[in-house]
């Protein structure tokens, strides 16, 4: 009977996973074509609405030159621009490739329309502007920044336009939101707290915040910050949401205004990448190194870091839910679009129906923090932080392993179907320091949502390890 059984559940799975790679092969077919249809309609649209054109990735490569400035490209990427009404030149990260490569069946029909021509770059000698092909909107973009022209504070037609999310246009400081707890006199030690992918820092502060002691409310000051284009930060049009941007903002709004001189990190999902990144470029005064869920994908070799990653964690299929989610949201600019205007446009109406339907019995914290984004923040977002740094990830991991003192601890849920456990020993292979907590029946939002308390503690008795220096 035992044999039998175990033919049966190898039958069960084979045919399980035979329907999900049929119904995956239809449904995305589908999706290829109305994210095809959907990239004219929104030029129409937006053409009506806001009375000019505005390019997408779907866009032919487009001939541009400037004179005020000198947009430095290769395969590309655009890795420097100089401003002749700057001193200063302004750094670029690589754009990721992902954002303009994502083959699909349409994709292949209509290269005419979907693919991106290889970069070519002429410098004319003796005048002082560059002649360049490259992706439309990032030429667009880059073109604002370069003429100096101010953020675009007005949100998109099909951007939502309330209080909550349009805070930061109405106040001068160009920093993000950032809520601080804990010690406000005699401040021992400080934490930074990153959130993840399309959520916010109410992950931190409805969850952990109120579950800490007052015993390290006492000593430690806590902050915990919108990032770029999500919550209640800043969410300019023109930003290509770079790693550069992400951690300049970071530094602009946690490290310098508050004088923070050593602190220690906590972050989960995308904000562990933003955590390496941060901690690399501070490496002296990092004290503590706390992981959840961490992205972390080698690329085999002979393989494209970028293009790996994104199948990786979008891999165009309908089961689980969370990967077809994700899928979407990478695979398709203007399906992921129309999802944002539905969602992010309306989230007060779904607040509403989830506190009705609920009977305000759950707060909604997940829901704000899922809704209060545009899809530009997080179509760039995902694509130049996740797939983009894809390359990247392993050298910080190095710089970690080689050159910061402090510990680090990785905590991953069992049950996560986004990013597997295999990530997290994969960051302790590189790191072989990093003690790695796999937590059971957990997946990626509840190794934190429904075990604060516990995980409060576990914070708790991390930084009590790791208390050495000064703030």
């Amino acid at each position: 009977m035992m044999i039998m059984d175990k033919v049966k559940l190898k039958f069960t799975m084979a045919a399980g996973k035979i329907l999900n790679e049929v119904l995956s092969f239809i449904l995305f077919t589908v999706l290829d074509v109305l994210d095809f249809l959907l990239c004219y309609t929104y030029r129409v649209i937006d053409f009506i609405v806001e009375a000019e054109w505005k390019s997408c990735y779907c866009s032919s490569a487009k001939r541009a030159m400037t004179s005020s400035g000198t947009i430095l490209v290769s395969e590309s990427k655009i890795v420097c621009l100089t401003s002749s009404s700057s001193r200063n030149k302004l750094q670029l990260e690589e754009i990721s490739d992902t954002l303009y490569t994502r083959s699909s069946l349409v994709s292949e029909v209509s290269k005419s329309t979907l693919k991106l021509e290889n970069a070519a770059t002429t410098v004319k000698r003796g005048t002082m502007c560059s002649t360049f092909t490259v992706n439309s909107p990032i030429v667009e973009m880059l073109q604002g920044k370069i003429g100096g022209h101010k953020s675009h504070s007005v949100p998109r037609w099909s951007d939502c336009d309330c209080k909550t999310c349009n805070a930061w246009s109405n106040s001068c400081k160009d920093s993000l939101f950032v809520h601080v707890d804990g010690a406000k006199e005699n401040v021992q030690e400080n934490v930074i707290f990153i959130h993840g992918f399309i959520s916010s820092s109410t992950f931190w502060t409805e969850t952990l915040f109120p579950n800490f002691t007052k015993a390290t409310k006492s000593k430690y000051r806590l902050f915990a910050m919108d990032l770029l284009g999500f919550g209640r930060s800043p969410k300019p049009n023109e930003s290509l949401y770079t790693l550069r941007e992400h951690l300049d903002m970071i530094e602009k709004s946690v490290l310098e205004p508050y004088k923070v001189k050593s602190f220690h990190i906590v972050a989960h999902s995308l904000g562990c990448i933003l955590a390496l990144a941060l901690a690399v470029k501070h490496p002296g005064v990092v004290k503590s190194l706390t992981l959840l869920a961490p992205p972390y994908f080698p690329a085999p070799k002979g393989e494209q870091a970028t293009q790996y990653m994104m199948r990786r964690i979008a891999p165009r299929r309908v089961w689980p839910a969370i990967a077809f989610g994700a899928s979407i949201a990478c695979w398709y600019e203007h399906v992921s679009r129309t999802i944002c205007l539905l969602i992010c446009k309306n989230h007060r109406l779904w607040e509403f129906l989830t506190k009705l339907l609920t009977r305000n019995r759950i707060r909604t914290y997940l829901v704000e923090g899922f809704c209060c984004h545009t899809h530009n923040a997080a179509w760039h977002t995902l694509h130049n932080i996740i797939c983009g740094t894809a390359g990247k990830i392993e050298g910080y991991l190095d710089m970690v392993k080689n050159h910061l003192k402090c510990n680090v601890t990785v905590f991953h849920g069992e049950d996560d179907e986004l990013i597997p456990v295999e990530c997290s020993y994969n960051v302790q292979s590189k790191i072989p320091r990093a003690r790695v907590n796999v937590v059971e029946n957990k997946d990626h939002i509840t190794i934190v949502v429904g075990r604060q308390e516990a995980f409060a503690r576990e914070l708790e008795e991390i930084w009590k390890n790791n208390s050495t220096s000064s703030i």
